[in-house]
């Protein structure tokens, strides 16, 4: 991840340009290293050590404590990251359809493959930090829009019952997963699929 480019010598408009695409490509390393922390918290959890996730971002522990100087650090910037990659998600799974209520069923699910890495930050943060106020309101102010847009082309479409509301949808979706790590018997995905399922309307 070294900025030197070789772009030292060049002065005026070249230098500014040149500016730019360092600058995108800081950020899609720093996005490739969120990545890589994701899914090693999914299956190693959020104390997993740092060089697991060096070793598969393909960095050296150093970039990772330049980024991010504490664990807390790198968990909410992940927490963020997977909250800005499933409210993005929502209005490209509507527009490739096929119907509105497929897509919102593939949200859901993506949107239960997030919560397993939100459950970790009890780990790491204490909920009187402040922190988590202020990541709660950033999982709400993202991610309602998104499934209340989702539900609302659902109901237009005929496909689920009017007046399902998005906090309770997710809400009822984040209560299902609680605890699923600990009991092998079990499948709170299969749950989620079934509360999905039952939002629609009989043909």
């Amino acid at each position: 991840m070294d900025d030197d480019s070789g772009s030292g010598g060049s002065g005026g408009s070249g230098a500014g340009h040149a500016a730019r695409p360092r600058r995108a490509d800081a950020r899609r390393n720093e996005e490739d290293l969120l990545d890589a922390a994701a899914a090693i918290f999914v299956t190693s959890g959020v104390e997993a050590p740092v060089w697991d996730i060096a070793a598969r971002a393909g960095v050296g522990t150093g970039t990772i404590y330049r980024h991010f100087p504490t664990r807390a650090d790198l968990v909410i910037a992940v927490y963020r990251h997977q909250v800005d990659a499933c409210a993005d998600a929502g209005p490209g799974l509507l527009a490739a359809g096929p119907t509105p209520h497929a897509a919102l069923a593939r949200w859901i699910g993506l949107f239960v493959d997030f919560l397993v890495t939100r459950h970790g930050l009890a780990a790491v943060l204490q909920p009187d930090n402040a922190d988590f106020a202020a990541l709660h309101a950033y999982f709400l102010g993202r991610l309602l829009p998104v499934c209340a847009g989702l539900l609302d082309a659902a109901t237009a479409a005929g496909e689920i019952r009017p007046g399902v509301d998005a906090y309770e949808l997710l809400r009822g979706v984040g209560n299902l997963c609680i605890g699923a790590g600990h009991d092998p018997r079990y499948d709170a995905r299969r749950l989620v699929e079934l509360l999905v399922a039952g939002l629609r309307l009989p043909r």
